[in-house]
């Protein structure tokens, strides 16, 4: 185990999207706050220069958000170099050694398909370049229970599990980790967070836009791989786990993963997969492809806390918002005294999380109209969580892994339990169906949740 601060960073795939989208911009919001005082080196295959390298970081800035400290800038173009190879050659190993020159505990950064996981870090004790040093693996961690089980022995053979740091952005986000904070932080929601006060709840991950040209990738992956087995499942630990016995994030990690191994393996049944109108004619899409761009599914957690509880999880593409939303909803009262309150005619009191793209707690509550008559409506006690100058989540997780704080990561007991959840679904499933652009998904998905529905679907225009 290392517990000190990495003294260099190491970016394998540093001419990739993912660099470009997300890496720099958080390494240029570190260096702003003037904590990035370390080698950045770059490793990738294509035979760029130092130059072509830093115009790339550059232009990167510019378009997430354009170039506010110019004195910044310099400093992080001045920390960069760049090494370029084969990761199944030897010699790039070598010439990442050489340049990593004094520097014992570097943090490797793995911003590369996952099909080259293996390869670079084999690459990397190889070489002798493991001994007190940190991978920070990007998701998707395998595709499957096999592949994800394969992967972490590959990992575990190289780096003891704690110099191991599983990234998935989704837990660096302010939202996501006031979950945490909000469920054990207030006395008042415990009695009435377990089985006999909530009656189902519902995760929605909308997005208005399309696969954006990575039809390659997307064909490989599919909505269920690529946010709900990952980031909604993550959402589900959070507001399912039991509380920890104390803050260290070892605990944390011990009931999250409680939480996936209790998960009931998904059945056909349980699930809906849906594809929008036109997926097929996208650029690297297969002609007849039976890859969801859409999927939901009903959950359980067979744990004392839980059960009989259903979990209702749903994301997809060109869907009508950008917006992720958890709706706990609760029993009725137990004795309907007011006509008017009766749970058929709408929705019974809620718990409303707003994750993105705004951040908010609202809970809804019925209250009575002025006059004589027993006549009121429910509203809701809204809850604005925005903050400014919060973190950028690939700045506080690159941020943490430097330091060892596994806190925001994600464990190996947690991934293969995930896995085993959604991995009797992967081959055995219906077909996907058909849905148009800007709805709310294929019509099957209404009645998976018909009996605690309908869904609860999440607008931009928000009411306070």
């Amino acid at each position: 185990m290392t517990t000190s601060r990495s003294d260099a960073l190491v970016l394998f795939g540093v001419t990739g999207d993912l660099a470009h989208k997300m890496t720099f911009p958080a390494l240029y919001a570190m260096a702003k706050r003037g904590v990035l005082n370390i080698p950045l080196i770059g490793v990738a295959f294509p035979k760029w220069s130092l130059e072509r390298l830093r115009k790339r970081v550059t232009d990167s800035i510019k378009r997430s958000g354009g170039i506010d400290d110019k004195r910044a800038l310099r400093h992080l173009l001045s920390q960069f170099s760049y090494v370029s190879g084969d990761y199944k050659d030897p010699a790039t190993f070598t010439a990442l050694k050489k340049a990593l020159g004094k520097a014992r505990r570097p943090a490797y950064y793995l911003a590369i398909p996952p099909s080259l996981f293996e390869t670079v870090i084999k690459g990397l004790g190889a070489a002798k370049l493991a001994e007190h040093a940190r991978v920070i693996v990007e998701k998707p961690f395998g595709r499957d229970l096999a592949s994800a089980r394969e992967l972490n022995r590959a990992a575990r053979a190289v780096f003891p599990e704690d110099s191991i740091f599983r990234i998935d952005h989704f837990l660096g986000k302010e939202a996501i980790m006031n979950i945490l904070y909000f469920r054990f932080a207030n006395s008042f929601l415990e009695p009435i967070w377990n089985r006999n006060y909530v009656a189902s709840v519902q995760i929605t991950l909308a997005e208005k836009f399309g696969i954006k040209g990575r039809g390659a990738f997307y064909e490989t992956a599919g909505c269920l791989r690529d946010v709900v087995e990952n980031h909604l499942f993550q959402i589900v630990a959070l507001l399912a786990m039991e509380p920890p016995a104390d803050r260290d994030f070892g605990a944390v990690h011990t009931e999250k993963a409680k939480v996936f191994e209790a998960m009931r393996p998904l059945k056909s049944k349980d699930l809906v997969r849906g594809q929008y109108a036109g997926y097929r004619k996208e650029p690297h899409v297969a002609k007849k492809s039976d890859v969801e761009t859409f999927c939901a599914l009903r959950l359980f957690i067979d744990s004392w806390r839980w059960a009989g509880v259903p979990w209702y999880l749903r994301s997809g593409k060109y869907l009508p918002e950008n917006e992720t939303e958890i709706l706990v909803e609760l029993r009725p009262p137990p004795q309907k005294l007011f006509a008017d309150s009766d749970p058929t005619t709408g929705r019974t009191n809620y718990l409303r999380f707003e994750l993105s793209p705004t951040s908010a707690i609202a809970l809804a509550a019925r209250v009575k109209r002025v006059g004589k008559e027993f006549v009121g409506e429910q509203r809701e006690l809204y809850l604005v969580d925005e903050q400014p100058g919060e973190e950028l989540p690939y700045e506080r997780l690159l941020g943490d892994a430097m330091i060892g704080d596994g806190a925001l990561f994600t464990r190996e007991d947690a991934v293969e339990a995930a896995w085993a959840v959604v991995d009797p679904v992967l081959k055995k499933h219906h077909r996907a169906l058909p849905y148009k652009r800007h709805s709310w998904g294929p019509k099957a998905a209404d009645a998976l949740i018909a009996s605690n529905g309908p869904w609860y679907n999440p607008t931009s225009k928000k009411t306070s």
